[in-house]
């Protein structure tokens, strides 16, 4: 009998409770519960993550799991990476969205030999990164490689 090469389902769980005060905690089986509110600009207290943050961290963390997923496949050895990312929060449609969310990974590569390889794997990693694929944003990916000094 052929094994199937579909890929597997797979099902995440998160639950919240609201402590008042626009603050809520998030919680999923077996993480560390997380503090989160509405943003200050939305009259939340200030100190906590977002909504907001954690749908850009979601995307950016994505990008940065999925870089290393293809460096590792591709054999990139890589220095270093680190990024920042950006959220435009706007009213669009009569309601606001995030309508952009720009990445800017910064990778350190060891070699110019590796530039056309990392320039490859950056090319993918929108296309392949399943959580950037889940949404309607538009993902601004803004990569910087360099050489290690």
């Amino acid at each position: 009998m052929a094994t199937s090469s579909r890929p597997k389902s797979f099902i995440y769980q998160t639950s919240t409770v609201y402590e008042g005060d626009r603050k809520l905690v998030l919680s999923a089986p077996n993480k560390p519960n997380l503090s989160v509110s509405t943003p200050p600009e939305f009259n939340g207290p200030e100190g906590h993550w977002t909504p907001e943050q954690l749908y850009v961290a979601s995307i950016e963390t994505c990008l940065m799991f999925t870089f290393l997923a293809l460096a590792k496949s591709r054999k990139l050895d890589f220095a270093s990476y680190s990024s920042t990312a950006e959220g435009l929060l706007e009213p669009m449609y009569g309601q606001l969205v995030l309508s952009k969310i720009t990445v800017k990974p910064l990778i350190s590569i060891r070699s110019n030999e590796d530039r056309e390889k990392a320039d490859i794997i950056v090319g993918k990693m929108k296309k392949q990164c399943f959580i950037s694929n889940s949404i309607e944003s538009d993902v601004v990916l803004e990569a910087q490689i360099m050489v290690a000094a």
